[in-house]
């Protein structure tokens, strides 16, 4: 961390010194750092610093390094800090995200200053999730949903998560599925003109949830592609994070009238006047959809990944049908 960034971070937490913990983790392809830093002479004991540092040599683990992706990423950070300076005081605790302390850029670097949400009790991780797991991580995902329903993205992504298409040309240069291939279009303006849009996470992956110590509550932290769209975007990227093609068969229905009974129970919460039984039409008719678009983005970007299975390829075959009709 430089200099001017320690102070800021610092002057922001009334401390007196920071010093460096632990890396909690590398930015994807080399961008930075996410770290814990211990604060001496402040109230809060430690913070996580996300340290965000274009790297010289771009190295994309899949190959994907191109001045366009490089861009897309810088942006993603800007966005990132968008979000937490104007939209992430207004989550309650049903949509618990950490605080952000301060934020700070220059000579080509960025630094956020977030909750230590280890230390505020948010401790725990999943590599594999049960049901009541997902159910939790649903719960949120519909409360954060139902607080932001019509609300416009104003500074973040116009469209929210990483793989839409506006931003994936190469990857939908390289698929050599040509029906979904054709479809990708349609499939983009189908869920583009959804009357009920909200503002989504965009990478609400498992591994994006922390739980709390008693395994009741998640917090949710990485918000590098938050930006306007229909719910389900988020909703089935986060099934396909947590199950195989026989356990989306299996499950996908009880999760789905999960979600959904806990997106109308937040607007009543909210005190939204949006009918939520429309919002539940016009999204659960929109989930295998937003399910083939995610299913468009990876068999471009890595078509031996482990989520191209036959649950997404089913999905995906009946989308398109149904659009070339």
């Amino acid at each position: 961390m430089n200099e001017g960034f320690k102070r800021e971070l610092c002057r922001s937490l009334g401390a007196t010194g920071a010093q460096e913990l632990e890396t909690i983790q590398s930015l994807w392809s080399g961008y930075g750092k996410i770290a814990r830093y211990g604060l001496e002479g402040a109230t809060a004991e430690s913070v996580v610093v996300k340290l965000v540092r274009a790297p010289t040599e771009r190295d994309h683990p899949r190959g994907w390094n191109s001045d366009f992706s490089h861009r897309r990423k810088i942006r993603s950070y800007e966005v990132e800090t968008a979000w937490y300076e104007a939209f992430a005081g207004q989550c309650d605790s049903f949509c618990r995200v950490p605080a952000c302390h301060a934020s700070a850029a220059g000579d080509g670097e960025l630094m956020l200053v977030l909750e230590d949400l280890d230390a505020a009790g948010y401790s725990q991780r999943r590599s594999r999730a049960s049901l009541a797991d997902m159910k939790h991580c649903l719960s949120w995902l519909a409360s954060f949903h139902a607080r932001f329903l019509g609300v416009e993205a104003e500074g973040l992504w116009p469209k929210g998560t990483y793989w839409h298409l506006e931003t994936r040309p190469d990857e939908l240069e390289a698929l050599d599925d040509l029906p979904l291939k054709d479809a990708a279009e349609r499939i983009d303006k189908e869920l583009d003109a959804c009357q009920f849009k909200t503002i989504v996470h965009g990478d609400a992956k498992l591994a994006n949830f922390c739980f709390d110590d008693a395994a009741q509550k998640v917090a949710a932290v990485d918000f590098q592609y938050v930006g306007g769209g229909c719910g389900m975007k988020d909703v089935a990227y986060f099934i396909g994070s947590c199950l195989n093609d026989t356990e989306c068969e299996r499950m996908d229905s009880t999760l789905l009238d999960w979600y959904f009974g806990e997106l109308r129970t937040a607007l009543e919460r909210c005190g939204s006047r949006v009918d939520g039984k429309q919002v539940v039409r016009e999204w659960r008719a929109l989930y295998a959809v937003a399910w083939t678009d995610f299913h468009r983005f990876l068999k471009g970007w890595s078509p031996g990944h482990w989520k191209v299975h036959s649950y997404s390829e089913r999905l995906s075959r009946e989308v398109v049908e149904r659009l070339g009709q």
